[in-house]
């Protein structure tokens, strides 16, 4: 080992010591960590003690023999009960008390039947009431139905000391929402004067209701709202299991196009919440699950108050069912559509869903108002369109002189020099280098608001147009039975024309900046044809009405940029930049050229003292 490498050793050595000594936990990080092992075992004893007290009163709700208050209402048969209105139909269970049945009357499936959310056991309600000598799990007891008129009905759980539970529904008009409440009365002697609060297991497993499995899933997802909070919600593209320390206003089992929200009027708190997916091709999105604690009033002097939403996602009807649930609460169902980010979001709900609306309400098919949307907000942006069109335009006229001043300085240490000559070209003239990019710029949000609106509008399930069948999901006009890895079974032909009319759009804005032979552009160009192809890949399984108004927007565009390029004289715009031209000593410096003369006198003082001591030498 020579002298050198031992050296080196060593030196590697000291790094590693000096490094171990300088990242060593201070006393203050030492308690810190402690504490934070301490909170852990705490946490591990709370939950052990949690799992003794759960099998505790498991043990109590086995012991429902004979001696038990609710003895007889572990025996019966199951009865059915339907509620329905103009738009929901319910069908209630005596066992447990709970609904069985959820279908939509305005809204089809895929076999073009009315639209059932749950059934039978793809969902359960369980509560959980805790007595002084045993406990209640409303799940194994059979009810009795006391009272039922066309929207309303009364489950009661009798006990043999002539005290009862009433589980009492009322469907209301018109609409997709349904009170619901728990109360107890001449129960006194059978609950706890600690009792204040009642259990609730809540569980669901979210049918597929769409034709495209993967773009559903990317829309589903178990959803919950904090008390004066904005929602949340669990992860959609994978198991997702969380413990909720705020206290809730309601929990959402949402679907793309359809939710079940369970809302409390008194909140919802230690909520547990669970997302599982399910397997494609088993005719389920997710398995949900929602454990949780609600207030409860043993006495029955104040009941327990809740709300169900079976019905769709569409912003205007969610909207309208905030005023018709609990008073003192902002529930903001509306959120269940999501419509982007906040700046997008205000786009949408003032003007793309009411524009949309306006459009819709001419009986128009879905792809004519898509394409009427279209055109009006290209209009819309025509202005910024045609300053940014113009900036380049102008450019490109400027482009021989710019050809001139890369020929005057080809060393790579003049960079800086040529580019504070363009710049001041470019001031002299009266030309901004940003003017293309600012206007295009203004436009993006409003493109990026139908890329949220198009896949949360309900309006277009099942909405043919030309041969997509539903615009809502990918139209297959090809199709095979294999699937083949990032491309799935079928080519979505709306996708096809999107991802070409983006090339071509592509071609044109490049030629428009008139980047053709720049060497630097040789990586834009990649990405001008990488770009379409990554969009066809991840857009073939998109709804097909996304991928249309993609298309239409990028024609619409081609078209456009063509008018305007027959409209434009590139000479008499040199012309008209030749007679404002402005004299040296009339331009006023820009931001950017100070700070480019900063540079350009920096780079010349350092050069100077450079030679200084190479002179000295």
């Amino acid at each position: 080992m020579d002298k050198n490498t031992l050296v080196g050793f060593v030196l590697i050595g000291a790094v590693i010591v000096g490094f171990g000594i300088y990242n060593r936990p201070s006393q203050e990080e030492k308690a810190r960590a402690q504490h934070y092992q301490d909170s852990i075992q705490q946490l591990a004893i709370q939950k052990e003690q949690e799992a003794l007290k759960a099998q505790e009163a498991a043990e109590k709700t086995i012991r429902l023999d004979s001696t038990s208050m609710f003895y007889q209402a572990t025996q019966g048969t199951e009865q059915l009960t339907t509620l329905e209105n103009d738009l929901l139909q319910l069908t209630f269970s005596n066992k447990g008390g709970r609904v069985k049945k959820a279908m939509l009357k305005e809204y089809m499936d895929q076999q073009k039947q009315p639209l059932v959310l749950f059934d039978g056991e793809d969902a359960s309600l369980n509560f959980g009431f805790e007595g002084k000598n045993e406990n209640l799990l409303s799940e194994n007891l059979y009810f009795e139905t006391v009272s039922k008129t066309d929207t309303s009905v009364t489950m009661r759980l009798n006990a043999s000391n002539g005290g009862h539970l009433d589980f009492v529904y009322k469907l209301l008009l018109n609409s997709y929402m349904v009170d619901f409440s728990i109360q107890a009365s001449g129960m006194q002697n059978f609950f706890s004067p600690s009792t204040k609060t009642v259990s609730v297991d809540w569980k669901q497993r979210a049918r597929q209701m769409e034709k495209g499995y993967t773009f559903e899933q990317r829309y589903t997802s178990l959803t919950y709202k904090p008390v004066d909070d904005s929602f949340d919600y669990l992860s959609e593209t994978k198991d997702e299991k969380e413990t909720i320390l705020e206290v809730l206003d309601w929990v959402a089992f949402k679907n793309q196009y359809f939710s079940c929200v369970f809302i409390a009027e008194q909140n919802f708190e230690k909520a547990t919440l669970e997302s599982k997916m399910e397997q494609k091709g088993s005719g389920y999105m997710k398995n949900y699950q929602a454990d949780m604690q609600t207030a409860f009033d043993p006495t029955g002097a104040k009941p327990s108050n809740f709300q169900f939403y079976f019905g769709p996602n569409h912003f205007k009807t969610l909207l309208a069912s905030n005023d018709l649930s609990f008073k003192d609460k902002d529930l903001e169902l509306e959120d269940l559509v999501y419509l982007g980010w906040p700046i997008i979001r205000l786009i949408n709900r003032w003007f793309t869903i009411n524009l949309f609306d306006w459009l819709s309400s001419w009986g128009l098919s879905m792809g004519m108002v898509i394409l009427l949307m279209t055109i009006i907000v290209k209009i819309l942006v025509l202005p910024t369109t045609w300053k940014s069109f113009i900036s380049s335009a102008k450019m490109r006229a400027l482009k021989p002189y710019v050809d001139k001043i890369n020929a005057k300085y080809p060393k790579q240490e003049d960079a800086l020099k040529k580019q504070q000559e363009t710049m001041a070209l470019y001031s002299q003239y009266g030309v901004s280098p940003m003017g293309g990019c600012l206007p295009m710029l203004l436009q993006t949000p409003v493109f990026m608001a139908l890329f949220f609106f198009v896949p949360n509008a309900i309006e277009l399930r099942q909405q043919s147009f030309l041969w997509a069948s539903d615009l809502s999901s990918y139209d297959d006009l090809i199709s095979w039975s294999t699937s083949i890895p990032l491309l799935g079974n079928h080519l979505s032909l709306f996708c096809l024309l999107f991802s070409a009319t983006t090339v071509i759009n592509q071609i044109v804005m490049m030629k428009q900046q008139d980047m053709g032979n720049n060497p630097q552009m040789a990586a834009m160009k990649w990405m001008m044809y990488i770009m379409p192809l990554m969009f066809f890949f991840i857009f073939n399984e998109y709804a097909s009405g996304l991928s249309y108004y993609y298309f239409i927007s990028g024609l619409i565009g081609i078209l456009t940029m063509w008018i305007m390029r027959r409209m434009t004289d590139e000479k008499k715009l040199l012309a008209q930049l030749e007679a404002n031209k402005k004299a040296p000593s009339q331009q006023k410096a820009s931001g950017l050229m100070a700070k480019l003369e900063a540079l350009q006198k920096e780079q010349e003082r350092l050069q100077k003292e450079r030679q200084e001591r190479m002179n000295k030498k």
